[in-house]
């Protein structure tokens, strides 16, 4: 009884022990924050990044997880808007560890810092903000769709953003993109029945990180601040527990949901 009671305690302070997770745009931001917090769950981690000057920081984010628990992490350089560096990428974590995939993180993301109205976004910017945020993501799904592991503990989160509710000007294409992703999870999470795998949104508000704050001017930012009833900008810990919670057995009954994460900013 003891070696149970034990094993049920060991078991509730790591309830991702052994589970592999990959989490995108890992390297800083909030996917740094997820990645290092599904780690003290206990999952594995493979730490995704996509340009070569982020690969110092993704491999600090791995040595950073390894240090406490050796062998735990590896960084993995991969472009999710590419359906083949998508597929390598959960080669490489199968590779990595033995296992298959038991968790997804979406957190790659790109913001165009200009922040113009729709009017003056061109086609350019509009292609690559949906190439990596829309496409991105639903390479990422199909991916886990066919290739998660079946029979309950199969977890899929995509991050999203409170602009969707907030329908703020300036963001147009980027507000767009995301809102694409969250009708996309509701649907995949039907059409995921009877596999075990759940499938959700986590929206933030305006999260003190380098995406926040590249283009904006200080009164941009204190006007934000202003809006939000708790007077500040959340931080990436705002966040992390929530994707954590969401991937863990405990979790199970939520699905297809889109779970905003703003302070009450929106």
């Amino acid at each position: 009884m003891a070696t149970t009671a034990a094993a049920a305690a060991a078991a509730e302070m790591l309830p991702l022990k052994d589970r592999v997770a990959i989490v995108t745009g890992s390297s800083r931001g909030i996917g740094r924050a997820i990645a290092l917090h599904l780690a003290s769950l206990g999952a594995k981690l493979v730490v995704n990044y996509t340009s070569p000057g982020s690969s110092a920081q993704a491999d600090a984010v791995a040595a950073e997880i390894n240090s406490s628990s050796p062998g735990s992490a590896v960084s993995v350089r991969a472009d999710v808007s590419d359906p083949a560096q998508v597929k390598s990428l959960f080669d490489a974590a199968e590779e990595a560890f033995g296992s298959p995939v038991h968790v997804l993180v979406n957190s790659a993301a790109v913001l165009d810092s200009k922040y113009p109205t729709i009017a003056n976004t061109s086609v350019d910017d509009f292609d690559k903000t949906f190439s990596i945020n829309a496409r991105g993501a639903f390479l990422c799904c199909r991916e886990s769709a066919n290739r998660l592991k079946r029979g309950g503990g199969g977890r899929i989160v995509m991050l999203s953003s409170s602009l969707v509710a907030a329908l703020k000007p300036n963001y147009g294409a980027y507000t767009a993109s995301k809102a694409a992703v969250e009708t996309m999870v509701k649907i995949l999470a039907k059409e995921l029945k009877g596999t075990g795998i759940t499938a959700n949104c986590v929206a933030p508000g305006p999260i003190a990180t380098e995406m926040f704050f590249v283009g904006k001017t200080e009164e941009m930012i204190n006007k934000v601040i202003q809006e939000c009833p708790h007077s500040r900008l959340g931080e990436t810990k705002d966040v992390a527990p929530l994707v954590g919670f969401l991937v863990t057995d405990a979790a199970e009954w939520i699905n297809g949901q889109v779970v905003r994460v703003n302070g009450g900013y929106v």
